[in-house]
């Protein structure tokens, strides 16, 4: 990747498949630097949820494209603690299991969804600093950030850090099936038609499936501080 250092836009984008640690990584890369995080995943967390709520069948592009348009979302960060609600509900925890995740996947591949969300995805950096996560915000939603990082790890050790997730929640599981659903979900982002997972062309890639999440931290930083941001 060329560093772009000194560039006016202030977004730094990590993208990559589920269960990676894009979203641990984000939300401390957002508190050294003190920035804003965008967590784009629990937008179409969101937007699955309220098709739900609202009995929207997910089949149906346009009604799913239209729950999309009129999202009724805050995210309020307070104390270091971020708390999501959907229509004055705190959904914080709900988004994250996985009947959500999975009709979230089976969702975003509509491009009129995707379109629903985009603006609202890139106002999010009008006026402030942002730690962009998801699955295209390099390639796609902010093409022109400074830095890009492209976070990955083998479906195995994916499958196995969403089990110990899910015990410390006290949730049982089955690696097989978590394993199962990673490799589907996988399938369906790198192969959909509108804005598949890849890494972008000026992507910093890490493999993090022998990493300590420490390991990779420092490493970002060290990137970010190259950049200059």
């Amino acid at each position: 990747m060329i560093l772009q250092k000194g560039s006016s836009m202030k977004v730094i984008t990590i993208d990559g498949p589920g269960g990676a640690g894009k979203g641990t990584l984000s939300s401390l890369l957002a508190q050294h630097l003190n920035w804003m995080l965008l967590d784009s995943g629990a937008l179409y967390r969101l937007c699955a949820l309220a098709v739900s709520h609202h009995s929207i069948d997910p089949k149906n592009e346009a009604a799913v494209a239209a729950i999309a348009e009129h999202l009724d979302v805050k995210f309020v960060n307070e104390n270091s603690k971020l708390t999501i609600l959907l229509e004055g509900q705190d959904v914080t925890k709900q988004i994250r299991t996985e009947q959500v995740a999975k009709l979230a996947s089976k969702i975003a591949p509509f491009k009129k969804v995707r379109q629903s969300l985009l603006n609202r995805q890139r106002a999010f950096a009008d006026d402030q600093s942002l730690i962009a996560d998801g699955r295209d915000m390099g390639t796609i939603v902010f093409p022109d950030a400074p830095i890009k990082f492209f976070l990955t790890a083998s479906a195995d050790v994916r499958a196995n850090r969403r089990v110990a997730q899910l015990k410390d929640m006290g949730k049982e599981t089955n690696f097989d099936e978590i394993l199962k659903d990673i490799q589907d979900r996988d399938d369906r982002d790198m192969n959909r038609e509108v804005a598949p997972l890849k890494p972008a062309h000026d992507a910093i890639l890490i493999d993090s499936s022998d990493m300590d999440i420490n390991d990779v931290f420092e490493f970002m930083k060290s990137q970010v501080e190259k950049v200059g941001l």
